[in-house]
């Protein structure tokens, strides 16, 4: 099935819905599992635990299928490849059901006991809770600096408050959910669009947990990706600061050719080679263009994957429902954002 951005919420819809995207976790989900249950079943509210599987090559899709078979409430959902997790999020936000939506990784670094804290505050009246993690259990110096520093830049650059902390780890009320599934950008940082639906929103911090097994899918590559995702996608500062640099280059350069005339005019017999000027001059202004052309490059890149209109994700459909891919070309109408990255 393609996807659509939005789909009807049936009459018969769980009032709480856990979504939580995975790709090669064979090993977590039933430690995750065994978590979860006691953990709903004190929230006391009927529930479903969706399941999306982002192209997994390890079994976990086919593991996920027999529990699923075993237990009504767990459901799957399985794209037909790899698309990136942001991509599976919101997969798994418009296949929802339920009136209050959570999201958390499948790799138990987001504590299942922090959910009853995360309904407490949606009933309070907030339509997103945003879980906060205090310190990365299993991250380095230097990830933790660059994470901070990046969410740092990132407020600066644009009129988006990112608390430093703030993962794919949060409660979506029905009503914010549905807002943010309107908004239907390729290129995604969810978390961005978290904040810029403006919706009332509250932070519980949350000490993260490490990675039960596996290793973590965002690598380096994948979350630079993210980074450029993010400042790109809700900042047109960088275009400003290429034109700034080039009129401090610009004034920098008339300044220096007014010096080369006075001292042709008032000192003639002054004989300059100026050859290690010139070259650094060009070199300077070369390394400028290109870097200019990098930034041109990457919003054209953006506007280049909106126009293709391609969904975000396509659903593998199942055996319960195999006619549904006979009608994917109708429902793909408003399909969103071109996938991050799991790595």
């Amino acid at each position: 099935m393609i996807a659509g951005m939005s789909r009807a919420v049936p009459s018969d819809s769980p009032e709480l819905s856990i979504v939580i995207p995975v790709f090669n976790e064979r090993e977590n989900v039933d430690p995750l599992l065994a978590r979860l249950r006691p953990v709903l079943a004190q929230v006391g509210r009927a529930y479903e635990v969706l399941y999306v599987d982002d192209g997994s090559r390890d079994g976990t899709a086919d593991h996920i299928a027999a529990l699923a078979a075993a237990d009504p409430r767990i459901r799957l959902l399985r794209l037909s490849r790899n698309f990136g997790h942001q991509a599976a999020l919101v997969a798994g936000l418009a296949y929802a059901r339920g009136a209050a939506v959570i999201t958390l990784d499948g790799d138990l670094q987001h504590p299942p006991e922090l959910i009853p804290r995360l309904v407490q505050r949606w009933q309070a009246g907030d339509d997103v809770v945003q879980a906060i993690r205090r310190e990365p259990a299993d991250d380095n110096l230097l990830k933790r600096t660059s994470s901070r520093g990046f969410y740092r830049l990132l407020s600066a650059l644009t009129r988006l408050h990112v608390t430093p902390g703030a993962a794919d780890y949060r409660l979506l009320s029905r009503a914010a959910l549905t807002a943010f599934l309107a908004c239907g950008e390729r290129c995604r940082f969810n978390r961005g669009l978290v904040q810029w639906i403006g919706f009332p929103y509250s932070e519980v911090p949350y000490d993260a947990e490490p990675r039960y097994a596996g290793r973590s899918k965002y690598s380096w590559r994948a979350m630079l990706r993210l980074a450029g995702d993010a400042i790109f996608s809700f900042s047109s500062w960088p275009l400003r600061a290429a034109g700034l640099v080039g009129g401090v280059v610009s004034g920098a350069a008339a300044l220096y050719l007014l010096y080369v005339v006075g001292a042709r005019l008032f000192f003639p017999d002054v004989v300059e080679r100026g050859w290690s000027s010139i070259l650094a001059t060009v070199l300077i202004l070369g390394g400028l263009n290109l870097l200019v052309l990098w930034i041109l490059g990457e919003y054209v890149g953006r506007v280049y994957e909106e126009v293709k209109q391609r969904p975000i994700y396509i659903v593998r459909p199942t055996e319960r429902e195999p006619r549904k891919a006979e009608r994917a070309v109708a429902e793909s109408g408003g399909a969103g954002a071109a996938p991050g990255g799991h790595g």
